[in-house]
């Protein structure tokens, strides 16, 4: 017997990420909301605008994230991680990796747009 999940199952979950208000830039995954804030390298405000829900390449859903230039290194390290939060319910939503970029405190950083896909049921 086939398996299904409809778009809207598949859209409330990445509602949930696309509910996050800042992107963080980070040295290695995070294990909680309170270390991704504490490890930001850099970060940006989100907005609803930031995020599109799409068909994913191969079936199931993607939430599409806007490419964000001009943010500020906080702190010197090497970004390897981006994370999605919610400031408001202190809430870790997604964590990623990315190409590993060495910040300098004070220089200015790009994040390329990137997806969030949920397949469908196998």
């Amino acid at each position: 017997m086939a398996k299904f999940a409809s778009n809207e199952v598949l859209d409330a979950a990445l509602a949930v990420v696309a509910g996050a208000n800042r992107m963080l830039l980070l040295a290695g995954q995070p294990a909680s909301y309170a270390a991704a804030q504490a490890g930001a390298l850099a970060e940006t405000a989100m907005a609803p605008a930031d995020f599109t829900l799409a068909a994913g390449s191969g079936g199931g859903r993607q939430l599409n994230v806007a490419a964000r230039g001009g943010l500020v290194a906080q702190a010197a390290g090497t970004a390897d991680h981006v994370a999605l939060v919610d400031e408001v319910g202190q809430r870790l939503l997604y964590v990623t990796t990315c190409p590993a970029q060495p910040l300098a405190a004070g220089n200015s950083v790009s994040v390329a747009s990137w997806q969030v896909s949920i397949g469908a049921p196998l």
